[in-house]
């Protein structure tokens, strides 16, 4: 129920920021975002930490391409280790006012110490809410499923994972 409720009070927030920001893009901007998150048990014993970042350049208005770079680390009393991902992504951008929704793809590879280093890819969708002309809000949802040559794509579709994203970007 509390995280029911936590999620109806940022989508709320995401939606309630000031609506002066009008998103506008042009060919040659870049823009960088930002994401990260951690937890620790009550005696932090057991600590995970993530990040994510990417870098985007517009081709067009509408068409950016993306690399992202995500990070993960967890220490436990018994083990450390950290896993990560590089992905390139092209984006379809498609601003309303304040608004961008966009949809995309990536490929990329996974990486680290506790997983199967393998390729990556699969679609993605998000939201970016500009709170200024530079500054903008991020949600995103990436659907990735996990292979180890073009053979296996099409049968690792059925078992990928979501991978989400919130976090702050900005655009030059």
């Amino acid at each position: 129920m509390i995280r029911k409720l936590f999620v109806v009070f940022l989508v709320a927030g995401f939606f309630a920021i000031p609506g002066t920001a009008l998103a506008e893009f042009n060919t040659g901007d870049m823009e960088l975002s930002l994401s990260g998150s951690g937890s620790s048990d009550n005696d932090f014993d057991a600590t995970t930490l993530s990040a994510e970042g990417a870098w985007g350049y517009f081709f067009t208005p509408m068409i950016e391409g993306v690399i992202r770079q995500g990070i993960g680390f967890s220490d436990t009393p018994d083990d450390s280790d950290w896993n990560a991902s590089t992905r390139l992504g092209v984006d379809f951008n498609f601003p309303f006012d304040r608004y961008v929704p966009y949809v995309g793809a990536n490929i990329g590879y996974l990486y680290g110490d506790s997983v199967e280093e393998q390729f990556i890819a699969g679609p993605n969708v998000g939201l970016k809410s500009f709170v200024n002309q530079t500054t903008f809000i991020l949600a995103a949802v990436e659907y990735e499923f996990l292979f180890d040559d073009k053979d296996e794509a099409d049968e690792a579709f059925e078992d990928g994972r979501f991978v989400y994203t919130l976090g702050i970007g900005f655009k030059w």
